[in-house]
């Protein structure tokens, strides 16, 4: 395994224990939750057993909401070591079912992660161009919170879709189509469950090991071959620096491979909308479109790389650019539209509106999914280039919109959005439309239109090619696999 750098620390299997001298000592007692929050308040490390423990009561019941919350904070503040990251990461996986797969299917089963961002429908495009490539995907995804969308709500905003899946049915939908893209079972990492609502109301969702654990728990339990992990950094992502996302991304990398799961971490930008389009319908839209073989190059490069590095760790490619060349040729082809069809009717679609959206031409599909009822566009203040478009500022009045939740549960306005009718790099003159937002009220706001022209920043530079969101890869270390 890796080295941990400055924080590893010595495993507890390999302390030496010295010779025995008479009847073994008897176990010792589990601690109590106080003395291991304690522990780990006062910068100290918890063992396996400690872990394990803890792990347990958040389950049971026996630990109260205090406790948890003030051991989550103990962590967030004195972090962990490698060990004790992959001690939780594998408590947490024990804490529920694990699926199980056809041994036939062991190198195939490959899948990705977000970790959150404005317009990110990656994972629509993505799952079905890895089916078409021979891949089995089965992909747990979220729900929006805050200002990111969420990959479920987006399937849902297609009129029958159903997230809720089996585990069979789920080994059925990887049989026929070879993906499905469903929610969280509360049988599968309950544990994560209850830590993620916790960490959501103490601000702790930022802590590395936290963030660590809960990502490859509910990836470990998939039974997966490799992983690729998507993580952001910039204005509108958790880590606004990449220095902060490499840190994350080195660990994800070095869990995984502590735990037999080959995990390359991609390094993109979110400063800027990913594509052209950001609200549920609108990001359907778009994903067809890529399937199409079309749409924003941004995204397109961005899931033709993901998916190229998984084709290649997982050893279905030779090399990454093979790798990147077949996921291409599967948007091209068509053959990637063809399992995202499959798999909406396989997942509560009705097959004529899956094959009707799926064939049919960008006006056809606005048609077939909801709508908002106005539409109001922008335009430019001045005459320049289009240096930057804020995704955090358009995201935040989106979210007031009704296109985001506040709490879950909370019901969302599916065709609320909008479309960039301009892109970073362009020129523009003043008075041209460069936003179009979908909208169920009459108007925007004094307030919100101040921000969303706050969000497009010109500059007096020349146009010029606006640069791939994908800024660097980590890869496992030789050796750690």
């Amino acid at each position: 395994m890796a080295a941990a750098g400055p924080q590893a620390s010595t495993s507890v299997g390999d302390l030496s224990l010295g010779e025995p001298r008479g009847p073994p000592d008897p176990p010792p007692e589990p601690k109590q939750l106080p003395e291991l929050i304690r522990l780990k308040r006062d910068g100290g490390r918890l063992s396996e057993g400690d872990i394990r423990g803890f792990v347990r009561a958040v389950v049971d019941g026996s630990a109260q909401g205090a406790q948890i919350g003030a051991m989550l904070m103990a962590i967030r503040l004195q972090g962990m070591d490698l060990e004790e990251t992959m001690a939780l990461t594998q408590a947490l996986v024990n804490s529920g079912q694990q699926l199980e797969w056809p041994e036939a299917w062991r190198q195939q089963l490959v899948d990705k992660h977000s970790t959150g961002g404005v317009g990110d429908k990656v994972s629509l495009v993505l799952a079905p161009a890895l089916a078409a490539c021979g891949c089995k995907v089965p992909m747990i995804s979220g729900r929006g919170l805050g200002h990111t969308g969420g990959t479920l709500d987006k399937l849902e905003s297609i009129p029958g879709f159903t997230v809720i899946q089996s585990p069979e049915q789920m080994q059925v939908l990887l049989e026929r189509v070879g993906c499905c893209i469903v929610g969280q079972s509360k049988k599968l990492v309950p544990a994560d469950g209850i830590l993620y609502e916790a960490r959501d109301v103490t601000a702790t969702v930022d802590s590395l090991p936290l963030i660590t654990a809960s990502i490859l728990s509910k990836k470990v339990v998939e039974s997966l071959s490799a992983l690729v992990v998507d993580v952001k950094f910039g204005g509108a992502a958790v880590f606004s620096s990449q220095a902060e996302a490499q840190k994350l991304a080195r660990a994800l990398v070095d869990v995984g491979a502590g735990l037999g799961l080959r995990v390359a971490a991609a390094l993109t930008a979110m400063d800027n909308p990913l594509g052209r389009s950001v609200g549920h319908t609108l990001e359907v839209e778009e994903a067809l479109l890529c399937m199409d073989g079309a749409g924003p190059q941004d995204l397109r490069d961005l899931v033709t790389r993901l998916g190229g590095t998984l084709l290649w760790l997982n050893g279905q490619a030779e090399t990454q650019a093979e790798g990147v060349a077949r996921v291409a040729a599967a948007l091209d082809d068509g053959s990637a539209r063809d399992r995202f069809e499959r798999m909406l009717a396989m997942q509560g679609v009705d097959p004529g509106l899956a094959r009707a959206l799926c064939s049919g031409t960008p006006a056809q599909r606005r048609q077939l999914l909801p709508r908002a009822r106005e539409q109001e566009e922008l335009l430019a203040p001045a005459n320049g280039t289009v240096e930057q478009i804020q995704a955090l500022p358009l995201a935040r009045v989106l979210h007031e919109l009704g296109a985001g939740r506040n709490r879950a549960g909370e019901p969302l306005r599916l065709g609320v959005g909008a479309e960039l009718l301009v892109g970073v790099g362009q020129r523009l003159s003043r008075g041209t439309p460069w936003l179009r937002v979908h909208l169920d009220t009459p108007a925007l706001s004094g307030p919100q239109l101040c921000t969303l022209q706050g969000a497009l920043v010109l500059s007096d530079r020349a146009p010029f090619i606006s640069p791939s969101p994908f800024a660097e890869l980590i890869l496992p270390q030789i050796g750690t696999q």
